[in-house]
């Protein structure tokens, strides 16, 4: 008996018809962006673009292109991510690489973006950025693209994360300005840095099993478990920034829910000051989603 696919690719369906059968099935499945997923995935399995899904509606789709769109709709129907299918997700509007051993870069994380942009307009760029546990490398590639003077160093446990944040740095342009290194929060590294960035893993290991499918399943469990309460990593990483921050410096965390007055309280026992309007970063639900600490308190206050 034939397969799915093979039965869609006979039929020679055309390129509007293949879109309407995906977007069906997964909304059949409640996935909640049905038209949204069944687009990328079918441009993606017919290297089509955005205008040509439109003005090529009516055209048959060819048969391998028809084999591999039913490949990704089973893989989405199962529960995997659109990026882990496609291998790309698009972060601050570049699009990066994936792999398993990297985390799926979210929305969210460019919070810490915008902080750094926002923290840096009104002094002088950042000269040198660390990126701990940069992963893909999405923060670092994006942070050194943004300020086109700063050269960076990412830090990840993984090789395979490095090489594929390598691979991200050499794609977007940046590579000559990127350094990378295998180690944990404290390896030894040369020099002081303007701004210290992380999205480290934050998820009490209590609640790992209870996170979304797509997530659980897909991410890293390196990359996702904080340790008992999730502030494993930030006692540890600030535990090295009065090494690590040159004069003036900035660290900007990712945090995750109700995060906020426990961070805050590990970079003031660091001895970092905390600004009262320029610490806190909201997503766009309005949760705080990145906290920002100071080098020099005499210049940023302390509250």
């Amino acid at each position: 008996m034939p397969s799915r696919a093979e039965t869609l690719a006979t039929a020679a369906a055309s390129i509007r018809a293949a879109f309407s059968d995906g977007a069906r099935r997964l909304r059949e499945a409640k996935n909640p962006t049905p038209e949204l997923d069944a687009k990328l995935l079918l441009r993606a399995a017919g290297g089509l673009s955005a205008e040509s899904l439109v003005l090529r509606a009516e055209e048959a789709l060819p048969d391998e292109a028809a084999v591999r769109f039913e490949h990704y709709l089973e893989r989405r129907l199962s529960g995997e991510p659109v990026s882990r299918i496609l291998g790309l997700r698009e972060f601050y509007g570049r699009d990066f690489a994936l792999n398993a051993a990297t985390l799926d870069p979210r929305p969210d994380t460019e919070v810490v973006v915008e902080a750094a942009l926002a923290l840096f307009a009104d002094r002088q760029p950042p000269a040198r950025i660390l990126d701990l546990g940069t992963g893909s490398g999405c923060l670092l590639v994006t942070l050194l693209a943004e300020f086109g003077g700063a050269k960076g160093i990412g830090l990840d446990l993984s090789q395979e994360a490095l090489q594929l944040a390598q691979d991200n740095a050499e794609r977007l342009g940046v590579r000559a300005r990127a350094d990378f290194v295998q180690g944990s929060w404290d390896v030894p590294l040369q020099g002081k840095f303007d701004l210290v960035v992380s999205n480290p893993p934050y998820i009490p290991s209590a609640d790992i099993g209870g996170l979304a499918p797509e997530v659980r399943e897909h991410d890293p469990v390196l990359a996702l478990d904080g340790g008992a309460d999730g502030l494993n990593a930030y006692r540890a990483i600030a535990a090295t920034l009065n090494d690590r921050l040159a004069p003036d410096g900035v660290v900007i965390f990712e945090i995750g829910v109700s995060q906020d007055v426990a961070v805050i309280a590990l970079l003031q026992e660091a001895g970092l000051g905390i600004d009262a309007e320029r610490s806190i970063w909201r997503d766009l639900a309005g949760r705080s989603r990145a906290i920002a600490g100071f080098r020099s308190t005499a210049a940023h206050g302390r509250s």
